[in-house]
């Protein structure tokens, strides 16, 4: 016998149809309970999910530092030593994991794999970025950049003894129960981690599901509490949007992983809207009561 579908997915399905919300498909957790999906257009199972991916790098970071292996005051220099390229800006040696995530260096941008070709960066990723002279010293303004995710990369990589895609393989992907995974890459292998992860709407979801249960899953723990107060805390990528207790991450073409702990509740979509036009869908499932 088919279960029912949720009254809030039936809504939402609704709200997205009269509205010309260009979203494929949507998931909800209800609490621990497994995710349900619905797909509103056709679609490849798998979608990039462009930066709600850096939540997957965040998440990473915080198992190593549950494990002991890893502090948010560690510096960029302290951790990657040698493999740092001789003549790198030396604002490097006082930024910290906790400056990268949240996006306080003076980078001076230009790192973007989502716009522009492999073929415009140097074959070594760090190089490219670290050798670029900043604007600004370190923690001193923000700049979102892709560039600090994947530093963050090489740093899982030289902390855990793997690349972090393998690293989320095992300790993320896996204990969720992911069906299918891939993870766009330089050309030395390592994860961009800050985009280019395609996985499934019904995958995605889960990791928001973690967070709003405290780090766990299902009663598999992903990460400890203590870490997901610091990401809420510090506002690690998960930000909250003024919509009630709710927050989210978004990723770019109208990706969104929504997290709203009043209704015990998160709700995700991928889609593909460039649009600025469209329905306010967030602000609409975070609204929504049953």
């Amino acid at each position: 016998m088919k279960t029912p579908m949720s009254k809030f997915l039936e809504t939402f399905r609704d709200f997205i149809e009269e509205n010309n919300g260009r979203v494929f498909s949507v998931a909800e957790i209800i609490g621990n309970n497994p995710p349900e999906k619905i797909e509103i257009r056709e679609n490849n199972a798998s979608q990039n999910i462009y930066s709600i991916s850096k939540m997957y790098t965040v998440t990473a970071v915080g198992i190593l530092c549950d494990r002991g292996l890893l502090c948010t005051e560690d510096t960029v220099t302290d951790i990657l030593g040698d493999e740092c390229p001789e003549g790198y800006e030396k604002y490097w040696e006082q930024t910290t994991v906790d400056m990268l995530i949240r996006h306080r260096t003076g980078f001076p941008g230009g790192f973007d794999t989502d716009v522009l070709d492999a073929s415009v960066y140097h074959p070594d990723y760090l190089r490219e970025i670290m050798l670029k002279r900043w604007v600004c010293p370190p923690d001193t303004e923000r700049h979102y950049e892709d560039a600090h995710y994947y530093i963050l990369s090489r740093i899982i990589n030289k902390v855990a003894g793997k690349p972090l895609f393998p690293f989320c393989w095992e300790n993320i992907f896996l204990p969720l129960g992911f069906k299918e995974a891939a993870w766009s890459c330089c050309p030395h292998g390592h994860a961009i981690g800050a985009t280019g992860l395609y996985i499934r709407c019904e995958d995605m979801i889960k990791l928001g599901a973690v967070y709003l249960n405290n780090g766990e899953y299902q009663g598999k723990r992903i990460v400890s509490h203590k870490w997901v107060e610091t990401v809420l805390r510090r506002q690690y990528e998960f930000a909250p949007n003024n919509i009630r207790d709710s927050y989210n991450k978004g990723g770019l073409n109208g990706q969104n992983l929504l997290v709203i702990p009043c209704e015990n509740r998160v709700v995700a979509w991928q889609g593909y809207d460039i649009h600025p036009d469209g329905p306010d869908l967030t602000k609409f499932a975070a609204e929504y009561k049953d």
